[in-house]
């Protein structure tokens, strides 16, 4: 059986099982993908030779990644970021090129195929490394916007490298390939003929125009396009918009990728910008996912046992090499703790462009064809091995790091009666309202860049991991009265308020958390207040909700405060069948529970729209005022089981 029903019923088949059980083990999607693809290729051979033409269509989604990327850098903050775009960019690309170069001479390459050799390894993946560093919350972090920086700049650098590559020419590639016919070049550019300073005009020309088109041309034809109010004929200009993009830059010899980039820059501050984000997202997801499918598909086994020795050593060689150049640069541009880590696995891996790069040496005759098959598998071996490398990072490197950490973590001068775990958007609120009611507070924050920054508007805070327990002391947790826990992390959090509880029973502990069981893992490691980091913020648009259909202002914060009330109460009756062992649609107690908690609720507020009586007092605010959701209102020196 044949044909693209069959292939996509294959490639879908492949993506829907593989993926979620990847993500359930800890491996990643951009791993599950891969797997897939190693599946439906090498190993049961469910598709073939069709694998490289459909990653040629899949490479679009990382053509629509750049644009979406390009949609979240405006032009001011890219400005900002030019010290580390050039620098820590540039030094990495030329860094890594001279290595691979001078490694790649020494068995025995000439200088012009090493050269070309080291442009394409130099590389890293720019799909899998910004789908990890967001799937995993760290694209936010230094080490993470120091990748970005890296990426950015290599995604800038291949213009370069297609320009350079033809000058490498190796003369009898050339001839040979005159003699077979195929010079690579037929149908593929317009440039054909033309001088190297026409060429430059021709590109600049190009540029330009995505750049004054998408600042002039874009915004009346998607604004014409909205007074239509036909959103699939939105999605239909957005794919228009790429694809135009990206064919104008193939017809000049340009990166597509780039060319949507910037466009995607040149629209970051336009008022569709978010409309774009959402008509797009699915595709490039799609897309990727199809992309790291080929990739696994497309390992070719019979050349890797054939010589199994000698790539995977290469592959491990290069993920060394360029894991090295990439940790010197860290400690040079001050990269601190995991962050300097974190980039240093994140980029040690060759990237997708190398799939493109690979191919366009082969068709100018600057490498044989021989060398380059053992190139594209070691390029697709060192994607394939990246997911893996993150794992390493997580699970080995991350917990070792706590006695290096210790030697780099400020030196708490200051005990307080406060500490604050965290210093995020959650608690930077907690610590100003803390300050400005005149309580001295001790803040510890992992992460540098917000340290620094705060520091300068005179915020008194630390650097180091909260979760250890060093520092902890250091900050007076033992005689502490209060904790406020608002650190990122689930797990790390939760240790930390079982840590505080059994080192200091009478210690009062506030805990930000996102969901409902994790709600209950609070309530049983010990916290006393348990906040869900969007409860009170919901209650309140609930509240503005019931007003705005046509109930008055005290109904609707009688409604909302009974709410709230009821809303406690089951927690904390469900927080006592919650089982972490047992799925919740598998705990029966807990689910009659939950019923039984629905329903109460949905009486009491349906009694009040048909009463309209007082049945919780007049708990009044004036309408606009914030209403008290707090989860538990007992004094700190009340100890009470907590309530969440």
């Amino acid at each position: 059986m044949d044909g693209i029903l069959f292939q996509a019923f294959v490639y879908l088949c492949a993506a829907v099982i593989a993926v979620p059980i990847a993500k359930r083990l800890g491996l990643g999607s951009v791993l599950g993908y891969l797997i897939a693809g190693v599946l439906i290729g090498p190993v049961t051979g469910l598709v073939g030779a069709e694998t490289q033409q459909i990653q040629h269509f899949a490479e679009f989604g990382v053509v629509m990644m750049l644009f979406l990327v390009g949609l979240e850098l405006e032009p001011r903050a890219l400005w900002e970021m030019r010290g580390r775009l050039l620098g820590l960019g540039g030094l990495q690309v030329l860094l890594t090129t001279l290595a691979v170069t001078a490694a790649a001479m020494t068995f025995g390459l000439s200088w012009s195929v090493a050269l070309a050799v080291g442009l394409v390894l130099s590389l890293s993946s720019t799909a899998i490394v910004l789908q990890t560093l967001n799937e995993k919350g760290q694209m936010k972090s230094d080490g993470g916007q120091a990748s970005f920086s890296v990426l950015l700049f290599q995604d800038i650098a291949v213009i370069p490298m297609l320009a350079l590559i033809p000058l490498l020419a190796l003369p009898e590639l050339n001839q040979a390939l005159h003699h077979s016919g195929d010079d690579g070049h037929a149908g593929t550019t317009v440039l054909a003929g033309l001088h190297g300073w026409q060429v430059a005009v021709v590109n600049l020309l190009a540029i330009a125009v995505v750049v004054v088109g998408g600042h002039y041309l874009s915004r009346p034809l998607f604004r014409m396009i909205a007074d239509s109010k036909l959103r699939e004929m939105f999605t239909a200009a957005a794919l228009l918009l790429i694809i135009g993009i990206a064919l104008l830059m193939t017809l000049v010899g340009l990166s597509p990728a780039l060319g949507t980039f910037l466009a995607g820059v040149v629209l970051a501050n336009s008022e569709y910008r978010h409309e774009l984000e959402s008509d797009i997202e699915p595709f490039k997801g799609l897309l990727l996912g199809l992309f790291f499918i080929t990739v696994g598909a497309g390992i070719d086994f019979t050349l890797l046992f054939g010589n199994f020795a000698q790539i995977a050593g290469l592959t491990v060689g290069l993920i060394a090499l360029k894991a090295l150049i990439l940790f010197v640069l860290a400690v040079t541009f001050k990269l601190r703790g995991s962050d300097r880590w974190l980039m240093t696995v994140a980029l040690a891996q060759a990237g997708e462009f190398g799939f493109v790069l690979l191919s366009f040496t082969v068709q100018n005759a600057v490498i044989p064809g021989v060398l380059g098959d053992r190139l594209l598998l070691i390029v697709a071996l060192s994607m394939l091995l990246t997911p893996a490398l993150f794992i390493i990072f997580d699970k080995i490197i991350l917990p070792r790091l706590d006695r290096g950490q210790a030697r780099e973590a400020d030196e708490i001068t200051d005990k307080g009666k406060i500490v604050i775990a965290g210093l995020g958007r959650f608690g930077q609120v907690v610590n100003r309202v803390l300050l400005a009611s005149g309580y001295k507070t001790v803040v510890l924050e992992h992460r540098a860049d917000t340290i620094d920054g705060l520091r300068k508007f005179g915020v008194a805070s630390f650097f180091g991991d909260a979760t250890r327990p060093d520092l902890l002391h250091s900050a007076g947790l033992e005689d502490a009265r209060l904790l406020v826990v608002a650190i990122d992390e689930r797990e790390p959090a939760l240790e930390l308020v079982k840590y505080a509880r059994r080192t200091n029973p009478d210690i009062h502990i506030v805990a930000r958390v996102f969901d409902r069981n994790h709600v209950y893992q609070m309530y049983q490691a010990g916290a006393d207040d348990i906040v869900r980091e969007v409860f009170d913020s919901s209650v309140r648009a609930s509240r503005y909700a019931l007003e705005a259909l046509g109930e008055h202002p005290f109904e609707a914060q009688k409604s909302t405060t009974v709410f709230v009330k009821r809303d406690r109460e089951g927690l904390r009756e469900l927080a006592s069948l919650w089982d972490p062992d047992i799925p919740s649609s598998e705990n029966q107690p807990y689910i009659d529970a939950s019923r039984g908690v629905a329903k109460r609720l949905e009486d009491a507020l349906l009694g009040m729209a048909e009463s309209r009586h007082d049945t919780v007092g007049r708990g009044w605010q004036t309408p606009g005022a914030v209403p008290d959701v707090r989860a538990s209102r007992r004094p700190l020196s009340d100890n009470k089981p907590p309530q969440p």
